[in-house]
Order: structure tokens, then C-alpha cells, then sequence
């Protein structure tokens, strides 16, 4: 659908936002008055008709209406109205509510069709099957629920509830003090099609030098944390970029680091992401082995070789067999991550990819859907239109058909997340089998512990239990930030959990990387 003009009765900016959301959702496109449209203009109007009983969504009415005028000036108008939840908040209340309303009504009266989460927007769905499980809500009523108040399908209803209840014994593992470390290795060997990620293409020996060194000091830094602040450390995680594209010599340098550093009796998981096939060497399997890594994650993305080629991939279906093989005997746990929505693929090449996936029988396999993302070539490809990617429908295919290879082969879903922009508007979904669910995966998606981020481009994510919130900062994205501006970064991040755990004893960095301590 098409519209010249847009008008909305809120200046709110949260309120303009989730509007959005909506119009993104069904592909409605505001052209402007130059531009060729099926409609002059659409108007929104949204009311909050009953205050709130005590504060919270009890009693709280919206009403909201949609005016759609034609190119002749003739006008259609619409209304729906929704009741807020007493275990809401007001705000949070009014805003699901003029979201569901909106949704409504271009469900029942304009014909849109029903997207597969409903109004479910944001990256981690969970949170709210969480927050409904601790109101003392049974899988059942939560089930209906998600249905009733979100709009959400039955399909992804009964993957998200149970889901979340298979969660709760992995959750109970971690209290205020126990953390992850997670590891930033901001280098690739290429860049892919599709990528957004703030990677490097691997640079030169010197300059790889001179970020071991930064990143030592990085680490050092974090260590100093943990001790200080008396954490345990739970799981481990090395992604990127690729760190297996380092050099043998370089990786095996890190690991050590970073085994020294954090590895210890508490430890559950530590996990690398090994990525591609033209990254891995006997070498660097036999580094992982000696630093007991105990999950590798290898990410073919799809074993069609035609779309390999296309997205930028150096390697061949079979190298992913050979690399997958060489793993299998050196670390306990292997994942391997696929992506749905690729370039010119149907549903029958996925088909043809799972069937050569699941026979190597990966413990952990995670289905993505295509997010296209503004700083990725694919984006610049696709407004060029030199590359055509599969319809929302054949995408969705796409996830029937791998979704059933799951449940045949004993996988369940076990963590899931939500991005922008994504292929059928569809989800990125692990699946493990019993007992090879990867614990990281589950703590920093359901937002539950601290993650202490350590290198190029690592976010630190503070658990607040007290306030009852997120808190974060952030490493640079862009590497020569990065290896310039370290001491701020390690700075911010100590500040942080200072503030948030208590300072004590602290170590204060001065130039040239020396210190003192202060109390």
C-alpha cells in the first residue's frame, strides 16, 4: 500500500515509533506528494479513553482510529478498542494496545495478512514469557495469552512458551555474581554479502601486533574485574568477525590469554566461533583442544555452492564436511549456524542443505532468517536490483521445511531472537538436542546475567538486580578507535560495574598504560 501523506496525532516519539513498527510491517510506503500512490492520505488517531485503576493497564482503554482518504478525497475510517492488564503498566499498557488496535485493523479491514508474531517487535521476545512465568502464569494460560494479547500465531506461540519453560533450570544456574566473558575478535578473511557486523578484513602482521598488545591489556583489565569484584565466571565466548582467521600463531596466543585469564572451576561452557572453513588449520583445532574449548561454532550458512559463491564465501560444501569432521574428534560440542532468505534460494535448496547438515548431526543448530541490514552490500546490491531475494512466503517455506528437519532429528528450539529487517519476518532460532543447549546462548538472550565484553567492538551488559535493569558500554566498532582509546574503554567498563556492584579497592589507569592503586 501506498500513501502520499502520513499524519499521527502524537508527538511522542515512542508513540510515532511503535505506530511505525506497524506500517513497516504490513509494507505500507509513504511516497511523498511527487510519488504514484493508491492512497492521498492516511491519519491515526489514538486515545487513551479510561484512566488507570492503581497505576498499572487495569481499566486502561485505548481507542484508535485510522482515516484513509482516497485519491478523490473520499474517506474510509476505522476503529478498534483494546483493555490493558492489571500486571502491565499504564504506559507499557497504552502502547501494546495502540499497536494491537492498528494491527487489527488492517487485519480485519484492509486485508492485510497476518504476520507470523503478530506485533511481537522486539529482539527478545522471551523476556515477556519470563516476566508472565514469575506472575505465576501455566504454559497453557501463557499460550493463550501471547495469542490474545499480542497477536501472535499458534505456530510461533508453541515454540516461544515452551521455549521459555525449558529455560528456567539453565537461568536458575547464574546469580548476581556469576558472569560471562564474551571475547571480540573484530577480523574476517572476506567480507560476506549480507554482513553488518563491524569487522575487519584481517590485516598485516604489524598491525596484528599492535592489537594482541591492546588487547592484552584489555584483558588484563578484565580479569582485574572479576577478582575485584568476586565473580564467577560461567561461560566463555569467543566470537567476532571470525577469530579463527587469525593466524596459527596469533590464535593460539589468544586463546591462552584468555584461557589464563578466565578459565577456573566454575567454568561451563567456553565456546569459538570458527566460522569458515578457509579459517581453520590443524593448528588452531589443536589450540582449541589444548585450552579446552568446549563448543565450536561452524557456520556454513547454506551448502549450495552457487550461493556460496554469491555472498562471498571462499569455500565449497564439501570443505564444510572436512572441516566439520577434523572438529568432531577435538571438541565436544559443535553448532553449526544456517541462513534462510539467501539470494536466489527456494525452499527445496534448503531442503537439500539440511539433509547434508543434519547427516553430520551437529549437537546445535541455529536457523537465521535473513536480516538485511543498511551497512551491508546486499543492501546497495538489492537498491541497484542486481540481486533478487526469495519472497516472505517461500522464506517462510524455508523455515517449515527446516523447522521439521528439527523436530525429526531430535533437535528442540532452545533460544531465540529478533532482528530488524528480517526475511519473512521470521526469527533467528537455536536448536539442540537434549543436553547440548549452549548455556551462553541462553544468559545473554534472555538478558539474565552480566556479560563482560573484552575487545574489538565487545559490549558489556550489567545486570542491575536491584534497579531492575540493563546497563551498558561499549568497545569502538571501528579498530583504530579501538586500539587508541583503550584506556577509556577499559575506564567505562570498570566504572560500570563499580557502580553497579560497588567500588572497593580499584585500580586507576594512567598514561602509557601504568597504575596505581587507590582506595
Amino acid at each position: 500500500m501506498r500513501i502520499k501523506t502520513f499524519t499521527l496525532n502524537s508527538r511522542q516519539e515512542v508513540v510515532s515509533k511503535i505506530v511505525r513498527e506497524i506500517l513497516n510491517l504490513f509494507k505500507l510506503e509513504i511516497t511523498g506528494s511527487c510519488g504514484e500512490a493508491d492512497y492521498l492520505q492516511l491519519s491515526v488517531v489514538n486515545r487513551q479513553l479510561t484512566p488507570s485503576v492503581d497505576g498499572t493497564g487495569k481499566g486502561v482503554t485505548v481507542e484508535s482510529r485510522l482515516m484513509l482518504f482516497d485519491l478523490q478525497g473520499n474517506l474510509q475510517e476505522y476503529s478498534f478498542r483494546g483493555e490493558g492488564k492489571g500486571d502491565e503498566r499504564e504506559a507499557a499498557a497504552r502502547h501494546r494496545l495502540i499497536k494491537l488496535n492498528l494491527y487489527h485493523i488492517f487485519r480485519k479491514h484492509l486485508g492485510a495478512e497476518a504476520a507470523p508474531w503478530g506485533i511481537l517487535h522486539g529482539v527478545r521476545p522471551t523476556k515477556i514469557i519470563h516476566r508472565w512465568i514469575r506472575g505465576g502464569g501455566s504454559q497453557q494460560e501463557i499460550l493463550a495469552r501471547i495469542q490474545e494479547d499480542y497477536a501472535c500465531s499458534a505456530e510461533k506461540a508453541n515454540i516461544i512458551v515452551p521455549m521459555a519453560f525449558r529455560q528456567l533450570p539453565f537461568l536458575q544456574t547464574s546469580d548476581e555474581r556469576t558472569v560471562s566473558i564474551y571475547v571480540g575478535i573484530p577480523f574476517c578473511l572476506t567480507r560476506c554479502l549480507y554482513c553488518s557486523f563491524p569487522a575487519n578484513i584481517l590485516p598485516g602482521e604489524k598491525q596484528l601486533r599492535q592489537f594482541m598488545d591492546v588487547f592484552r591489556r584489555d584483558l588484563a583489565a578484565g580479569k582485574r574485574a572479576v577478582e575485584q569484584h568476586g565473580f564467577k565466571v560461567q561461560n566463555i565466548y569467543v566470537g567476532g568477525g571470525t577469530p579463527t582467521s587469525l593466524p596459527d600463531e596469533f590464535f593460539a596466543e589468544m586463546l591462552e590469554m584468555v584461557y589464563n585469564a578466565f578459565y577456573g572451576e566454575n567454568l561451563v561452557e567456553f565456546t569459538v566461533e570458527a566460522g569458515r572453513p578457509d579459517s581453520i588449520t590443524p593448528g588452531k583445532i589443536e589450540a582449541m583442544k589444548r585450552f579446552k574449548v568446549s563448543r565450536v561454532s561452524v557456520n556454513p550458512q547454506t551448502m549450495q555452492q552457487r550461493t556460496l559463491r554469491l555472498i562471498g564465501r571462499q569455500h565449497t560444501p564439501a570443505a564444510v564436511e572436512e572441516m566439520f569432521h577434523a572438529l568432531r574428534g577435538a571438541i565436544p560440542h559443535i553448532n553449526m549456524d544456517l541462513i534462510l532468505g539467501l539470494p536466489g534460494e527456494k525452499a527445496e535448496d534448503v531442503r537439500d542443505t539440511l539433509e547434508k547438515v543434519t547427516a553430520l548431526e551437529p549437537d546445535d543448530i541455529t536457523l537465521h532468517a535473513l536480516a538485511i541490514k543498511r551497512g551491508s552490500r546486499l543492501k546497495l546490491l538489492m537498491e541497484e536490483r542486481h540481486v533478487e531475494l526469495p519472497s516472505d512466503e517461500e522464506t517462510r517455506k524455508m523455515s517449515e521445511v527446516a523447522l521439521g528437519f528439527m523436530e525429526r532429528g531430535g533437535y528442540q528450539p532452545y533460544y531465540l531472537y529478533r532482528q530488524g529487517y528480517m526475511s519473512g519476518d521470521l526469527e533467528n532460532i537455536g536448536c539442540a538436542r537434549p543436553g547440548a543447549e549452549g548455556m551462553y546462548n541462553i544468559q545473554i538472550m534472555e538478558e539474565h546475567q552480566t556479560i563482560i565484553g573484552i575487545g574489538g567492538a565487545a559490549t558489556t551488559k550489567v545486570v542491575d538486580h536491584k534497579a531492575g535493569r540493563l546497563r551498558s558500554v561499549f568497545n569502538a566498532k571501528d579498530l583504530a578507535t579501538y586500539l587508541r582509546d583503550i584506556d577509556i574503554y577499559i575506564e567505562k567498563r570498570q566504572q560500570l560495574l563499580d557502580s553497579v556492584y560497588g567500588a572497593g579497592p580499584k585500580e586507576q589507569h594512567l598514561d602509557k598504560g601504568k597504575m596505581s592503586i587507590a582506595y
